[in-house]
């Protein structure tokens, strides 16, 4: 569910804003990445902290 959410809030968002996504499960680590490489928005963090996974993603329309 988290890269769904993540996925419909991006189509919202113009290129270059950042958007920070917090998520409780664990697989969002390998997903969240994973999906941002298919779709061209550049990962810029991507960590653990207490139990949470923290992301922050730019929009990209282009390849960043």
């Amino acid at each position: 569910m988290p890269v769904i959410r993540t996925q419909d809030r991006i189509k919202t968002l113009p290129a270059g804003d950042v958007l920070n996504i917090t998520a409780t499960d664990p697989g969002t680590m390998h997903d969240i990445p994973a999906w941002c490489r298919v779709h061209g928005h550049k990962l810029i963090a991507a960590e653990e902290a207490e139990h949470q996974f923290l992301f922050i993603i730019e929009i990209c329309r282009s390849p960043c």
